[in-house]
């Protein structure tokens, strides 16, 4: 029996794994892209000499992205089983995981939407001012509009990383495809087994980098091929 034949007995714990790991990041993907773009948007507006300053809504915000960014993973997922239990019914399990990733999603995507938007010349922000345009018509018209490739870029860096963080979520039952690797591959001494799956993980990484940067590239022309 070849390595290959050896490994695809697992097929249906494998199958299993993908789905529970699609899910997680599918969730959790869609709060960190809503919620952090508000966030990082307020952390952009908020900041002092802006227009809009507001210290304490920017230091609430800012204070939020740091502690979650520099929580350890894997006690965060821990510490935060009883607000999962609120939120969901439950403290184990891919919804119970989403949970901390969506949490996690945020603060990441929230901190890059800021560094991008900080990037943008201030020649757009003087014509939105001398256009007389509302704060909401400023945000989407100049803002959000003018840093859509790095925002697609920093939302496929955000992917990335969550991808990294589900390997874990086996600590909660979570599932996915690094439990998978970890009790069906390093734990029977299956080294194929666990091979397969992390070179399933490196193609996911890539196809999401892939699909990121050819996105970015559309919508700005100046990307370079």
């Amino acid at each position: 029996m070849t390595s290959i034949t050896h490994a695809m007995i697992y097929l249906p714990e494998l199958m299993l794994a993908l789905k529970q790991t699609m899910y997680m990041i599918g969730v959790s993907m869609v709060f960190g892209m809503v919620f952090g773009l508000v966030i990082g948007t307020v952390l952009f507006l908020c900041r002092k000499k802006e227009t809009w300053q507001q210290t304490c809504l920017y230091n609430i915000s800012s204070s939020y992205v740091n502690i979650i960014r520099s929580f350890p993973f894997l006690l965060l997922v821990v510490t935060l089983i009883p607000l999962t239990r609120v939120i969901v019914g439950t403290g184990f399990g891919p919804k119970s995981a989403s949970v901390s990733l969506s949490l996690v999603a945020i603060a990441i995507f929230a901190r890059l939407c800021e560094q991008v938007l900080l990037d943008i010349p201030n020649s757009v922000l003087v014509l939105s001012d001398s256009l007389g345009v509302s704060l909401w018509q400023k945000v989407i018209h100049f803002l959000w509009l003018e840093a859509r490739s790095g925002l697609v870029l920093s939302a496929t860096s955000m992917l990335i990383s969550l991808v990294s963080y589900s390997t874990v979520m086996g600590v909660v039952g979570g599932g996915g495809i690094g439990d998978f690797a970890i009790r069906y591959g390093y734990q029977r001494y299956e080294y194929t087994v666990m091979m397969f799956a992390i070179v399933i993980m490196i193609v996911l990484v890539g196809l999401i980098q892939l699909v990121g940067y050819k996105i970015a590239k559309k919508l700005d022309k100046r990307m370079l091929s």
